[in-house]
């Protein structure tokens, strides 16, 4: 199984200028349930902007892609492609790997994977940073979850599980 798993807001933004834009707590803990004991593969980009002290995300097996070819990251398997990436990971006989950004590691793997857990922020932001649109005929809305407002997580949002029509 080949996961994405992303938090987009209602405008398809996911970033701007390499961070997030929102502070939800919620969505970072079901972000780390989901992923942690699994591989994660990563642009560079997003890894880098993970803080220096988080990184690499802490029992996962961390796949970075990047066209550097030198290019180093101390704990983590780099790679030069999605395909290679996947590759990896199935080395590791994990039975769900997951995609976790950038923009442009989300449009290139599309195509590959089976799933998508998408945490739908219901506000629009500024961004430059976008998730690719989800056509009707390839996804399936197979569970959805109502997030719960509160004093840490301050914009409504949903927890939406996407499967790929065969």
């Amino acid at each position: 199984m080949i996961s994405i798993i992303v938090a987009v807001a209602n405008n398809n933004v996911i970033g701007k200028d390499n961070t997030l834009i929102w502070h939800l707590p919620a969505d970072m803990k079901f972000f780390k349930e989901k992923t942690t004991g699994h591989c994660i593969i990563t642009g560079r980009k997003n890894y880098e902007s993970i803080p220096d002290k988080f990184r690499p995300l802490p029992n996962r097996t961390n796949i970075v892609i990047t066209r550097q070819k030198e290019y180093a990251a101390p704990g983590a398997i780099v790679v030069n492609s999605i395909e290679e990436a996947i590759a990896k990971a199935k080395e590791t006989a994990d039975e769900e790997i997951f995609i976790i950004g950038g923009a442009e590691i989300y449009k290139q793997s599309m195509h590959l994977v089976n799933r998508i857990y998408l945490t739908k922020i219901n506000h629009n932001f500024v961004g430059d940073a976008f998730f690719p649109e989800l056509l009707n005929f390839q996804w399936k809305l197979t569970s959805e979850t109502k997030g719960i407002l509160d004093e840490k997580n301050k914009y409504e949002y949903d927890f939406l599980t996407f499967d790929k029509i065969a």
